[in-house]
């Protein structure tokens, strides 16, 4: 019997064959979560085969399935209607592209990342801090490696979607960046309006970090 290749590939395939009725960017979404899952359990668990990975994510049809009742395509789930994706027997059960499994079964992939999602945003909303108190001296040094490093972890975090990711780097490392940099080329005044501008970036910062904490995936 041939066997692929790829057989992560054809997973994803026959998700998205399945889940055709889908509306593009949900689909799109949905497959964009199961190969971060499928990614983030081949790191945790290099030794394991990747059948058995795929196997204890679920089956593609029944995936599409819970997907499309979720959106309101499919009949209802359960035992009058279309499958329902539990995951591994007695994981909990998955409640579509917006809420990804975290299994705690013995075996099963886990779901949360290494570095707690508070982690990130911390060091992304205290880098402009630290640059405030302490503009003379390592204050801009530890501002500028706490907004990198935050950056890097929220791009490589498990808990929020690409979408996500890129709207939180955005606003809180390069928005933030950016505009500092030209308010120096430019001479801008310093004292009060300097202050005030600041205190503006620091609540916008710290506004897109709620905004993450309550999007973040469990």
């Amino acid at each position: 019997m041939k066997t692929s290749a790829d057989p992560v590939r054809d997973y994803l395939s026959a998700v998205e064959r399945e889940g055709s009725a889908l509306p593009a960017d949900r689909r799109q979404e949905l497959l964009a979560d199961l190969a971060e899952h499928i990614e983030v359990a081949r790191a945790e668990r290099p030794d394991a085969a990747i059948g058995k990975i795929l196997a204890e994510l679920g089956d593609p049809r029944t995936i599409a399935a819970t997907a499309l009742a979720e959106a309101g395509i499919g009949a209802a789930t359960g035992a009058g209607g279309a499958p329902r994706w539990d995951g591994p027997a007695g994981a909990p059960a998955w409640n579509g592209p917006a809420g990804p499994p975290a299994w705690s079964d013995a075996g099963a992939p886990a779901r949360r990342g290494k570095v707690h999602p508070l982690v990130p945003l911390l060091m992304l909303t205290l880098s402009l801090a630290f640059i405030m108190a302490f503009p003379d001296g390592l204050g801009p040094l530890v501002g500028v490696l706490f907004r990198i490093t935050g950056a890097v972890l929220l791009c490589t975090s498990v808990h929020w979607t690409a979408a996500q990711k890129t709207t939180g780097v955005l606003i809180t490392a390069i928005l933030p960046t950016a505009v500092i940099g030209i308010y120096n080329e430019s001479g801008g005044p310093a004292g009060t309006s300097a202050l005030l501008a600041n205190l503006v970036t620091l609540a916008l910062l710290a506004g897109t970090a709620v905004w993450l904490w309550r999007v973040r995936r469990a």
